[in-house]
C-alpha cells in the first residue's frame, strides 16, 4: 500500500504549485494499479476517477490553506464559485459512470491541450498589476463553476487546468489564480466524490470501498499529499508569474499527449 502515500505526495506538490490536485496523474496511475489490489478492471477507470476525487478534497484544503497564509487565494470569488462547482460535481459524476473508458480518455486529452495553449497565449491584462484587479465575482462565475465541476467529475482533477486560465482571462496573477484554484478544488472533490459514491451501481467494488471510491487509494493519498502541498505553494511563490504559466502550460501538453497517445 506505500504506492498510494507515494502518489499523494506528487499530487500535494502538484497541487500547491498549479493549484490542481494532481488529478491528472492520479488517474492515470490509479487505473493501472487498482486491478492489482483487487478492482475489477472494467471498473478501474471509474474507480480510479472517484479516488483521485475524494483524495483532492484533503489536497486542496492543504494547498488552499497554505496559500490563504500568503494572501492569495480570492474568497469572494471562491464563494460565487461554490455553489456552481458543488452542483456541476454531483452532475458530471453521474454522467461519467455512463461513459466508455476510451471517451474519457480522449476528453482528457482534449482539455488538456486546449488549457495549455490557452495559457501560452496568455489572458488579455498579463501587464496589470494584481493590486488593480478586483477578485471576479458574480453569477457568471457560479455559471462557470457548474461546467468546471461537471468536467473535472468527469476527468477525476481538481479543476485546476480549467479555473486557473479562467482566472488569468480575467486578469488575475497566476499566484493567485493558484491559489483560489485550490480552495475550489475542495468544493469539487467534495461534490464529485459524493456522486461518485453514491451513482455507483451496488457492488461496484468487491470491497473496501464505497461507492466507486476506493478508500486505501484516496486515504493513502489525501494523507500524504496533505503534508506535501505546502512545499508547492512556497515554490510557488519564489517564481514569477510568467514562469508558473509556462510551467503549467507544459504540465498539461506533456499530460495530455501522454494520454492522446494510449497513456492511459
Amino acid at each position: 500500500m506505500w504506492v498510494f502515500p507515494l502518489l499523494g505526495v506528487v499530487a500535494g506538490l502538484l497541487a500547491g504549485l498549479l493549484g490542481i490536485g494532481g488529478g491528472l496523474v492520479l488517474v492515470a496511475a490509479l487505473v493501472w494499479l487498482l486491478p492489482q489490489f483487487g478492482v475489477p478492471k472494467d471498473a478501474a477507470m471509474h474507480a480510479a476517477l472517484a479516488s483521485s476525487l475524494a483524495s483532492i478534497v484533503l489536497t486542496a484544503a492543504s494547498s488552499a490553506f497554505s496559500h490563504h497564509r500568503r494572501g492569495s487565494v480570492m474568497w469572494p470569488t471562491v464563494a460565487w464559485m461554490v455553489p456552481g462547482l458543488l452542483l456541476g460535481g454531483w452532475l458530471g459524476s453521474g454522467l461519467a459512470v455512463k461513459v466508455d473508458d476510451a471517451a474519457l480518455r480522449w476528453i482528457v486529452a482534449g482539455y488538456c491541450l486546449l488549457a495549455a495553449w490557452q495559457m501560452l497565449r496568455g489572458g488579455r491584462r498579463d501587464g496589470v498589476a494584481a493590486t488593480a484587479v478586483p477578485p471576479p465575482t458574480g453569477w457568471p462565475m457560479s455559471g462557470a463553476g457548474v461546467g468546471i465541476g461537471a468536467l473535472s467529475a468527469v476527468v477525476g482533477i481538481g479543476g485546476g487546468s480549467m479555473t486557473v486560465p479562467l482566472l488569468v482571462w480575467r486578469g488575475v496573477a497566476p499566484v493567485r489564480a493558484v491559489g483560489t484554484s485550490s480552495a475550489c478544488g475542495v468544493a469539487i472533490g467534495l461534490g464529485s466524490a459524493l456522486g461518485y459514491a453514491l451513482h455507483a451501481p451496488a457492488g461496484a467494488l468487491p470491497q473496501y470501498a464505497v461507492g466507486y471510491v476506493y478508500l486505501p487509494a484516496a486515504i493513502g493519498v489525501a494523507v500524504a499529499s496533505v503534508l506535501a502541498a505546502p512545499w508547492g505553494a512556497r515554490l510557488a511563490h519564489r517564481i514569477s508569474g510568467q514562469s508558473l504559466k509556462r510551467i503549467f502550460a507544459a504540465f498539461l501538453l506533456l499530460v495530455g499527449l501522454s494520454v492522446a497517445l494510449g497513456g492511459y
